[in-house]
């Protein structure tokens, strides 16, 4: 039996089939729509890939898995592959927004939002709307929350080594 075809599909998967244009359309939509939640977070803090970086990539991401799921292509397309290909693109566009200056290692969170804009853009390409709505919201709510707890826990942490000397008004360690 094939893995493919919709006789292999497990419980639930049925849901995920597109009824045509306009219903891709929607999830595009809504895709669109949580990149730019995700993407007002980085733009708002002046990070780079704000809006429409993660708007599109959302979007995109939504659109190559639904196309996916096109009745057209029948079990001739499998989802999985093109979902396995987008993981690999979107690394490649993430491993783009990290620099190294110096020591210092910058880019690292922007990277990790581009690669959940992307699997947001999947979850609602394969609709699931609801585990999409509340991964942007969780993700949003751990980029704004932790950052203050963490400059507050960990405030001489800045990407030092443990032999760097210590900024003016810290003591030694």
């Amino acid at each position: 039996m094939k893995r493919t075809g919709p006789e292999g599909a497990p419980g639930g998967a049925d849901k995920t089939h597109l009824n045509g244009e306009v219903d891709l359309a929607i999830r595009i939509l809504i895709a669109l729509a949580l990149g730019l939640v995700l993407g007002a977070e980085r733009e708002f803090r002046g990070h780079p890939a704000g809006l429409r970086t993660m708007a599109l990539i959302s979007a995109g991401s939504c659109m190559f898995a639904g196309l996916g799921l096109l009745p057209e292509f029948g079990t001739r397309v499998d989802p999985t592959r093109i979902a396995a290909q987008i993981v690999t693109g979107v690394g490649f566009l993430g491993a783009g927004s990290i620099l190294r200056q110096g020591e210092e290692v910058r880019g690292l969170t922007t990277a990790a939002s581009i690669w959940v804009a992307a699997s947001l853009g999947m979850a609602v390409g394969f609709a699931y709307y609801g585990v999409a709505i509340f991964a942007t919201l969780l993700v949003v709510v751990v980029l704004v929350a932790l950052k203050p707890m963490e400059d507050r826990i960990f405030p001489i942490r800045r990407n030092r080594r443990r032999d760097d000397p210590s900024p003016p008004g810290i003591p030694p360690e």
